[in-house]
């Protein structure tokens, strides 16, 4: 747990991005949000924080958080255990707006030095969550690129029940859910079971 700890520590005290950051539309300083102790059973790799995360210093603080709350069939006590769950983003701050107001990418900087420390740290984890194309493709590799992140969902068996592909829970995949009904139907009751599993009895 103390080393655990101490690498939380230097990942809050993290600038590797600072200027990066006060050059962009938001202008903001770097904080980093991330969720993890070495007992966590289930990670939820997502993309970054948004602005509201990164207002509150704790991650899926919005919409999209609710969301994935329910799509995983867990409450906010739950959701927020970081002794059952690891939230940990492929990128820890949030990246900031361009001058149109589009959400930046996530800094590849940011996982190429801290991502495999952090794993190294959870070594008890039975059922990791890949939400959207940049957790995907980290961790998936080649297997992930081609098609792109609607392809890799629909691939979902190929890699459960230790890890399943989602699209991002944002309102703006919404049209998308209801394109694809076998999303709710066939995969969220896999990842659930696999979720409770996990949670309950590690």
């Amino acid at each position: 747990m103390a080393m655990a700890q101490q690498l939380a520590d230097e990942i809050r005290a993290c600038r590797l991005c600072a200027a990066q950051f006060a050059a962009t539309a938001t202008g903001h300083e770097p904080r980093p949000v991330m969720w993890f102790r070495p007992a966590a059973r289930v990670l939820i790799a997502g993309q970054a924080p948004g602005a509201r995360v990164h207002a509150s210093g704790r991650p899926f603080t919005d919409p999209s958080g609710d969301r994935l709350r329910e799509w995983l069939g867990l409450d906010e006590a739950e959701f927020y255990d970081r002794d059952r769950l690891a939230i940990v983003p492929m990128a820890f701050c949030f990246p900031g707006y361009d001058a149109k107001g589009s959400d930046l990418p996530p800094p590849r900087r940011c996982a190429q030095h801290w991502r495999r420390r952090v794993l190294d740290s959870l070594p008890e984890l039975r059922v990791i969550f890949l939400v959207g194309g940049y957790a995907q493709q980290w961790h998936l590799g080649r297997e992930a690129v081609k098609g792109g992140v609607a392809a890799t969902v629909a691939r979902w068996r190929d890699h459960a029940p230790g890890t399943f592909c989602l699209p991002h829970p944002s309102w703006r995949n919404s049209g998308w859910l209801r394109r694809n009904p076998w999303f709710e139907t066939d995969l969220l009751p896999v990842a659930r079971a696999q979720v409770r599993k996990a949670m309950d009895h590690g």
